[in-house]
């Protein structure tokens, strides 16, 4: 989908980049799958605040993603591309050949009017949910099981795919969009294809209030906080900082904080690129 340039009109338009949403419809989402979604304002249960920067936002519902796909063998045609405001991709509204309607993340190019199918019988095409046993090696997918039956795990964002590399036994070896190589059990599920809204990467807000709109709030550079606040703050004028870190002092560059026994360790073939 290409983005489009605001011209200069207002000062919030003059470096705003946006999507110019040409293949989105316009209709209202599907009213029997959505559901209310309340705010937390980055706090639990217990009313502590465990998650800065997060506050206020336009009121929003949430739509219920068929991540599992477990409708096997019948038919199901593209009604609508819908705007989904929970998630950087966007969803497909599918009506079956049984009447039944669900959401699922649109794949990138699947548009309104096509068909498309899950389970074993399913042809590897775009937007059809299948096996990755089945599923022809070198092929880009998303929407990707971790354990089977649970549903769809990783590449959900905008943009994003594997790879299926091969196969040895009972597993797959998959590049997923990080980089990792790891395996996963052929008996999980994926949707052939990447997933839509490719140039989400490219779009700039253009001003704070935006941001705001989002629900995300200021969040102050810790260097320009006091020694008490955070672990880079203090000293005079712009002497302050030290080594990147967190303000509950995480290394920010270079500590590794993946659990070496975690179990899912032995799964990994080739860890994820690093950052430069």
């Amino acid at each position: 989908m290409p983005v489009k340039k605001y011209s200069p009109v207002t000062p919030g338009t003059r470096f705003r980049v946006g999507l110019d949403y040409s293949g989105v419809s316009e209709n209202n989402p599907e009213k029997s799958l959505t559901a209310k979604l309340c705010k937390t304002g980055g706090r639990n249960h217990d009313g502590k605040m465990t998650m800065r920067q997060k506050g206020g936002g336009h009121k929003k519902k949430y739509r219920i993603i068929d991540f599992k796909r477990d409708k096997e063998g019948v038919p199901g045609k593209v009604k609508s591309i819908e705007y989904d405001p929970n998630r950087t991709a966007f969803i497909a509204l599918i009506v079956y050949a049984d009447g039944d309607k669900r959401y699922i993340i649109a794949p990138n190019k699947l548009n309104v009017g096509d068909e498309i199918l899950s389970g074993k019988d399913a042809a590897p095409n775009v937007g059809n949910a299948m096996y990755l046993e089945n599923i022809p090696l070198g092929s880009s997918i998303h929407a990707i099981e971790l354990t089977p039956g649970r549903g769809a795990a990783l590449a959900r964002s905008a943009g994003t795919y594997g790879v299926l590399m091969g196969r040895e036994g009972k597993y797959a070896s998959v590049k997923l969009p990080s980089g990792e190589v790891r395996r996963i059990l052929i008996t999980c599920k994926a949707t052939i294809g990447t997933t839509s809204n490719p140039d989400h990467t490219l779009q700039v807000l253009g001003k704070a209030g935006r941001k705001r709109w989002l629900g995300r709030r200021p969040r102050v550079r810790g260097v320009a906080m006091n020694p008490v606040d955070h672990p880079m703050g203090g000293g005079e004028g712009k002497s302050s900082g030290g080594h990147p870190r967190s303000r509950t002092g995480i290394m920010a560059k270079g500590q590794k904080t993946r659990n070496v026994k975690k179990a899912s360790s032995k799964l990994i073939i080739s860890k994820r690129k690093k950052k430069n």
